[in-house]
């Protein structure tokens, strides 16, 4: 069965202080949110341990945003598997398209960390999604299938979620119609062996479509940037109707 997972990624955004008053504000709106709903939280590597701390108990589960796909070695700057979940990290993000853009992520090496993802017991969150050019070119459905191809080798599908972002989505304040995500969201479901892994959609995602976006029935969740980083405005997403 398909799980709803909720899931916000601060990118570089929030000390420790302002990550643990962002809880402050963001914890006390959960009491009744349904509880069929899992929530995610992917902060920064220097706020893991202490929110990992802060927590503790809660019905939020931690994520990081990137993870290398060996145990140890000379990768400076790097973070591993097991450095994650020794701090209780759950969830992972790999392959987000500014990993890709940025920081010359590619499909093999997407494919490395998710592999060494799972390995240790995380569950990474898989991203993929056209360019603007791409999709104008009409190359949506032949690039995010290339990707998938590539990406998923060797990859256990039943501990996998997706996010659909269309780059020319994220952070631009355009949000990809829900019927069209739905209907991107349903052809990445047609190349997957287990057709229960958890879909979200991420570009532009906020209190005021959330609603929308969820009643998709191929949409399973949402991964959510800007929006994520004020407590009421996460909190609307995370207790949509």
């Amino acid at each position: 069965m398909r799980k709803v997972i909720i899931a916000g990624n601060w990118k570089m955004f929030k000390t420790q202080a302002e990550a643990q008053e962002f809880l402050k504000g963001f914890v006390t709106q959960l009491e009744e949110t349904p509880e069929d709903r899992e929530i995610v939280l992917c902060v920064p590597f220097t706020d893991l341990d202490i929110m990992s701390k802060s927590l503790h108990g809660s019905r939020v589960r931690l994520g990081a945003q990137n993870v290398h796909w060996e145990e140890s070695g000379a990768y400076t700057g790097e973070i591993s598997a097991p450095m994650l979940t020794e701090i209780g990290v759950r969830f992972v993000v790999v392959g987000h398209s500014e990993r890709r853009q940025y920081f010359g992520e590619t499909d093999e090496t997407v494919n490395l960390r998710l592999k060494a993802a799972q390995s240790h017991g995380l569950t990474p969150i898989l991203c993929v999604g056209e360019t603007k050019e791409q999709r104008d070119a009409g190359q949506t459905e032949s690039h995010i299938f290339s990707q998938l191809e590539k990406d998923l080798v060797g990859v256990d599908q039943d501990n996998l979620v997706i996010a659909y972002e269309p780059i020319w989505a994220i952070g631009t304040g355009d949000t990809c119609e829900s019927k069209e995500a739905n209907r991107v969201i349903r052809l990445i479901r047609s190349q997957l062996t287990n057709p229960d892994v958890t879909i979200q959609y991420g570009g532009s995602v906020k209190p005021e479509n959330i609603d929308e976006i969820m009643a998709q029935t191929e949409i399973d969740g949402a991964l959510v940037g800007g929006a994520s980083l004020q407590p009421d405005s996460f909190a609307k997403i995370v207790n949509y109707k």
